[in-house]
C-alpha cells in the first residue's frame, strides 16, 4: 500500500471541513480544490493546498473527474476523500483514483458498484438472509412491457424508484394502477438526468413506516462492526431532516436482529471503510426490510460519533493508511442520546424551496453537548449550485428528553441573518408532541404540515 502523508477532499462545504478536521488530527498534509464560487470558501482557506478546478456549476468542477485528478498529481496527494455526494459513490471515479497510483478513501470500487445498483443490491441483500420487500426486475426508458403485470405482483401502493438513485431522489409513490405508467416514465427521466441510467424498479411501498439505518464499519476482509443504529424517519420528500439515536422505539432484541442482518450484508460483500445499511421499520408489524446501502460516509454520521465516541472519518483515513483499526465490537458502546438537525437556506412555507443569498450575520451554538458542523461564515453567500444546507447542528445528552431540551436551546441561540433558513420549521418539528412521544413515522412532516409551517 502507497504510504499517505497528504490527502484531497474531492467536495466543498461543511464535509470537506468536516474531513479536513480529521486529517489534520492525524498529521496529514490537506489539499482542497475549489469552483470559482468557492474560491472564498472556508474549506479553502481550511486546507493547506487549495488549486481550482473549474466553474461553478458541478457539471464543470467537483464532477470534473479529469481535473480532480489533475489537482492531485499537481499538489502531490497520495490519496483522495470524495466526502458525500457529487463524485462519493461513483465507482469510476473511484477506479480511476485507484488506476492513477493514489489512496482510494473508501470501499472498493467494485462494492460502489453492486450496492449503487438498488435492484442488485437488493439481490445481494437477499442472498445474505436480509428481509427485503416485494419488488420488480428494472424496466428501461422505452421497455414497459409487463409493467401492470409486476405492479400487480408487487402490490400498490409502490414506490417508483431509480436503480442508480440515493439521497431520496428518484423515487415517486404510486398508489393505483391508474397513476403506474405515468409515473414510471417521469422517474425514468428525473433518473436518467440526474445519475446518466434511466432504469427504475417498483418496491412495496410500507405506509406506517419509520426509517432506520445501521451505521457499518468493515475492514475488508469480512470483518464488520456495527455502530449501532439511527432513526431518520422525519423526512421532507424523501430525504432527511433530523437524525437521532438510540431509536425511541428499538428494542435490545429488534435492535439485535437488525446489526445482525447489516453486518450479514457487509462481511458478504467484504465491505472496506464507513457504511450504512438502510432499513424500513414497519410500524405496524415490527417486520424490518432491507432499503439500501450507502457505500459512503453520511450526512448524519456526527450522530454516531456522539453516542459512541467514534471519529469515523479517523477510522476510515487510518485503515486507508494502512493503520491497524481493528476495532472490535465489544469496543463500541452506545452512551446517552443525540439528535441532529439540517439547518438550511430554504423556505419552508414554499415547498422547501433553496433560499440563497448573502449571510449577513451568522452567530451559532456552543456549549457542553452541543456540536455544529459547517462550511460558511458570517460573509458567505450560500449559492445556487449546490446543497442549501448551512450547517449541522447536533447534540447529546444523558437522556432523550435532555438532549431535546438542549436541541431546542441550541435553536433558539442560532441567529442567521440575510437570507430564508428552515430554523423556525425545526423548533416546530422538535417541540411538537409526537417527536416528543418518539411515534414519528416518514409520513410525520406531511401528517402535521398545519402545525409545523403554519
Amino acid at each position: 500500500m502507497r504510504p499517505v502523508a497528504s490527502l484531497l477532499v474531492a467536495n466543498r462545504g461543511e464535509i470537506a471541513c468536516r474531513v479536513l478536521r480529521s486529517a489534520k488530527s492525524l498529521g496529514l498534509r490537506t489539499i482542497a480544490v475549489y469552483s470559482e464560487a468557492d474560491a472564498t470558501a472556508a474549506h479553502v482557506a481550511m486546507a493547506d493546498t487549495a488549486i481550482a478546478i473549474g466553474g461553478p456549476k458541478p457539471a464543470d468542477s467537483y464532477l470534473r473527474v479529469p481535473a480532480i485528478l489533475q489537482a492531485a498529481h499537481d499538489a502531490g496527494a497520495d490519496a483522495i476523500h470524495p466526502g458525500y455526494g457529487f463524485l462519493a459513490e461513483n465507482e469510476a471515479f473511484a477506479q480511476s483514483v485507484e488506476d492513477a497510483g493514489l489512496v482510494w478513501v473508501g470501499p472498493a470500487p467494485k462494492t460502489i458498484e453492486e450496492m449503487g445498483d438498488k435492484e442488485r443490491a437488493r439481490v445481494l441483500a437477499s442472498a445474505a438472509g436480509v428481509p427485503v420487500l416485494p419488488g420488480s426486475a428494472r424496466f428501461a426508458p422505452g421497455t414497459l412491457d409487463g409493467l401492470e403485470d409486476a405492479a400487480e405482483n408487487v402490490g400498490f401502493p409502490l414506490l417508483v424508484k431509480a436503480s442508480a438513485g440515493g439521497g431520496g431522489i428518484g423515487m415517486r409513490l404510486v398508489e393505483s394502477l391508474d397513476q403506474l405508467r405515468k409515473t414510471v416514465e417521469a422517474t425514468q427521466g428525473l433518473a436518467a438526468r440526474s445519475f446518466g441510467d434511466g432504469t427504475v424498479f417498483l418496491e412495496r411501498y410500507v405506509r406506517n413506516a419509520r426509517h432506520v439505518e445501521m451505521q457499518v464499519f468493515g475492514y475488508g476482509d469480512r470483518r464488520a462492526i456495527h455502530c449501532f443504529e439511527r432513526e431518520c424517519s422525519i423526512q421532507r420528500r424523501f430525504q432527511k431532516v433530523v437524525e437521532e439515536s438510540p431509536s425511541p422505539v428499538l428494542t435490545q432484541e429488534l435492535r439485535a436482529a437488525m446489526a445482525r442482518a447489516a453486518l450479514a450484508l457487509a462481511r458478504q460483500v467484504q465491505y472496506r471503510s464507513a457504511g450504512t445499511i438502510e432499513f424500513v421499520l414497519d410500524d405496524d408489524s415490527g417486520d424490518f426490510f432491507f432499503l439500501e446501502m450507502n457505500t459512503r460516509i453520511q450526512v448524519e454520521h456526527p450522530v454516531t460519533e456522539l453516542v459512541t465516541g467514534l471519529d469515523l472519518v479517523a477510522m476510515q483515513l487510518r485503515l486507508a493508511m494502512g493503520d491497524d483499526v481493528a476495532i472490535t465490537q465489544d469496543d463500541v458502546l452506545q452512551q446517552g442520546h443525540a439528535i441532529e438537525v439540517r439547518i438550511c437556506a430554504e423556505n419552508p412555507a414554499k415547498m422547501f424551496l433553496p433560499s440563497p443569498g448573502r449571510i449577513t450575520r451568522l452567530v451559532l451554538p456552543q456549549g457542553d453537548g452541543v456540536r455544529v458542523d459547517t462550511g460558511v461564515r458570517e460573509g458567505d453567500s450560500v449559492t445556487p449550485y449546490y446543497d442549501s444546507m448551512i450547517a449541522k447542528l447536533i447534540v447529546h445528552a444523558p437522556t432523550r428528553p435532555e438532549a431535546i431540551a438542549r436541541l431546542l436551546g441550541a435553536l433558539a441561540a442560532t441567529e442567521i441573518e440575510g437570507i430564508t433558513t428552515n430554523i423556525a420549521f425545526l423548533r416546530r418539528v422538535i417541540n411538537h408532541e409526537t417527536f416528543r412521544a418518539g411515534r414519528t413515522l416518514t409520513s410525520f412532516v406531511d401528517s402535521y404540515k398545519a402545525d409545523l409551517i403554519g
